[in-house]
This record gives structure tokens, C-alpha cells and sequence, in this order.
């Protein structure tokens, strides 16, 4: 009898649960400005904190080798922060100006596409009805689907170029973080009720043992392979190669289907210019996936996830629907965040059965 009212208590709570998660969905005109509000504050201080949890290991590294906190710190700030500033000022001219190419060459590279569209329409009209009507939906879905991610990508530049105030802030924010982090955990510490405690800190150091080593490793294997890419294209000629470059770092940092994605942009541009460029900047793709797959990713980030290729594909499939090319970024590390999430409730159930 009591196993069966726990069920019921159990399954009440899931059915109050969904009911209020209904409601507050259907509240969402409501709070929604209060949570952009929020966001647009606390935004710089969500950055700045996970570019210390990036660089904090490295400034103990540092300190344990006999250098004083503060030297440590002011080292691995003025190499990060400095890095990106002169790399904003070498680079950022000239990532604007070929971005400023590439717009006004939209309409060749349009036509360019467009020609492709029609001829693949021209070699499936022989085939039958049904397979030439799933190949023009194809193609719309294809269409739909760029047009959607170009839109984004415009979105968040504007949006870049509206914050540069709250980009200011960062490093700022950033040096008082990494100065005062174990302050920071203390009061986080006293702060955390007093039974959740024990559990908080086990919680937190599996999941920076579960993703900290492999966003790290993401990060510097993308910024590489970047590089890499922006020296090959540039080595051949090939138009917009820091624009390229970028995109080829930035979707490197999504397992399996970055290259893909990658491909689809430089592919289209190559072909402006000629079918050797198209056949030599595919050969660059190639390499590009055989360097990191055999030799950067194996060595920086290693097997630190620990999840079948099956379900990394799930937390991307899902993440793509869900928020698109941001969804396909933090789709893997979301999931093996609920990995963890999911094994510290197992072991709290255990433990309860136990103790019952």
C-alpha cells in the first residue's frame, strides 16, 4: 500500500509539474522582457566567467610552478586579452573588407547557385515523378535552410557591433574574476544551503572533469585549424581567406557535420572562380579533417567526453532543430552536462532506497 500511494504521490507531482511548466510557457509575454533585461545585464558577467573557468586552470598551473598569484594572473590576462586585441587589429581590417566583398558579390555567387539548382532539376527530370518532386523539396528545404542561417549570421553581427560596450567590460570583469576566484568560491560555498553542499562540489567537479578538458581542447583545435585554413586558402589564391578561415574554426568546434557545413560556403565561392579551385579547396577540406581528426583532436582534446558517436549526434540533431547553428555548438556540452545531471540523481535515488 505504501509503494503504491509513493507511486501516486510521485506521479501527481509529475502532472503538477507539467501543468505549471504549460502555464508558465503560456505566461511567456509576460516575463520574457524581464528575462531579455536580465540578460542583456548579466550577459558580460556569463562571459567573463567562462573565460576564467577557461583560463584559471592555466594561471594554477602557472602558480604551482613557483610564480607569485598575481604574476600568474597578469601573465595569462595580458597573453589572452592582448592576443585577441592584436589579432582584432591585424585582422579585423581585412576580415571587414573581404566581408564587405562577399556582400556585394552576393548576386554572382546567387546566380552561381542558382545554375547549380538547374542543373540538377535538368539531370533528375527523367527520373520518376516522385523522385523529382522529393529532389525540388530538397532543394526549397536546402534554400529555406540557408536563407534562415545567413539571416542569423547578420543578426549576431549587428548584435556584436550594437555591444561593444558590454565587449569592453569583459576583460575587466574577467581580471577581477580570476583575482578574486577563490573568494568567489567561498561565497558560493556559504552561500549553498549547507546539505547541498557536499553534492554541489562533487557535481561541479565531474562535470569540469566530464567537459572542461573537452571545451578547452574545442576551442584551441578550432582556433588551429582556423588558422591553418586561412594560410591554405590564402597559399592558393583563393578568394576571402580570414573570411573563410573563421568559418572553418568556427564550425570545426561541431563534431562530425562542422565540415560539412563548412564546405557549403567555400564550395560556392571556389566556383566563381573555377572548378580547379573548387577541386583544390575540397582537397584542403580533406586535409584540414584528416589533421584534426588524426593528429590535433587526439592529442588536445582526447576521448575526455566519454559518450557513444550515437548520442553526440542526437545532442547535435536536436540542438540544430532547437536554436540552429548555436543549438549545433552547445548541443554536446548541454549534453554531457545531463549526463552528469542524470548519474548524481541515479546515485541520490540509490542512496535514498538505501537508507529507506
Amino acid at each position: 500500500m505504501d509503494n503504491r500511494l509513493r507511486w501516486i504521490y510521485r506521479f501527481a507531482f509529475l502532472l503538477l509539474l507539467f501543468v505549471l511548466i504549460y502555464i508558465f510557457f503560456k505566461l511567456k509575454p509576460v516575463w520574457l522582457p524581464f528575462i531579455d533585461i536580465v540578460a542583456v545585464i548579466f550577459t558580460p558577467f556569463i562571459i567573463s566567467a567562462f573565460i576564467t573557468y577557461l583560463l584559471h586552470p592555466i594561471v594554477e598551473k602557472l602558480h604551482e610552478n613557483y610564480f607569485p598569484r598575481w604574476l600568474s594572473i597578469l601573465i595569462i590576462y595580458l597573453l589572452f586579452f592582448g592576443g585577441i586585441a592584436f589579432a582584432i587589429y591585424k585582422g579585423l581590417p581585412a576580415f571587414i573588407l573581404q566581408l564587405r566583398d562577399l556582400v556585394e558579390s552576393a548576386p554572382e555567387f546567387a546566380n552561381q547557385y542558382r545554375n547549380w539548382v538547374i542543373l540538377i532539376q535538368e539531370q533528375t527530370s527523367a527520373w520518376p515523378e516522385g523522385f523529382q518532386e522529393r529532389v525540388d523539396e530538397g532543394i526549397i528545404a536546402a534554400e529555406q535552410a540557408v536563407d534562415r542561417m545567413l539571416t542569423k549570421v547578420l543578426d549576431y553581427l549587428v548584435g556584436i557591433l550594437n555591444s561593444m560596450i558590454m565587449i569592453a567590460l569583459i576583460p575587466f570583469i574577467t581580471f577581477y574574476m580570476l583575482k578574486d576566484v577563490d573568494l568567489i568560491k567561498k561565497a558560493t560555498w556559504y552561500l549553498t544551503p549547507r546539505k547541498w553542499r557536499k553534492r554541489g562540489v562533487q557535481f561541479l567537479r565531474d562535470v569540469d572533469e566530464s567537459l572542461g578538458g573537452y571545451i578547452r581542447g574545442q576551442i584551441l583545435v578550432g582556433a588551429s585549424i582556423g588558422t591553418i585554413a586561412a594560410f591554405l586558402f590564402w597559399f592558393v589564391d583563393m578568394k576571402y581567406p580570414l573570411l573563410l578561415g573563421v568559418i572553418v574554426g568556427i564550425t570545426n568546434i561541431i563534431p562530425y557535420f562542422g565540415p560539412i557545413i563548412a564546405l557549403v560556403p567555400i564550395t560556392i565561392i571556389a566556383a566563381t572562380m573555377s572548378m580547379k579551385m573548387v577541386i583544390t579547396s575540397v582537397i584542403i577540406v580533406v586535409i584540414l579533417q584528416f589533421l584534426e581528426g588524426n593528429i590535433l583532436s587526439p592529442l588536445i582534446v582526447g576521448k575526455s567526453l566519454h559518450m557513444h558517436p550515437l548520442l553526440i549526434m542526437l545532442a547535435l540533431f536536436a540542438g540544430g532543430e532547437i536554436a540552429g547553428i548555436i543549438g549545433l555548438i552547445l548541443g554536446v556540452p548541454i549534453l554531457a552536462i545531463l549526463k552528469v545531471i542524470l548519474l548524481h540523481s541515479r546515485n541520490h535515488f540509490i542512496q535514498a532506497r538505501l537508507k529507506g
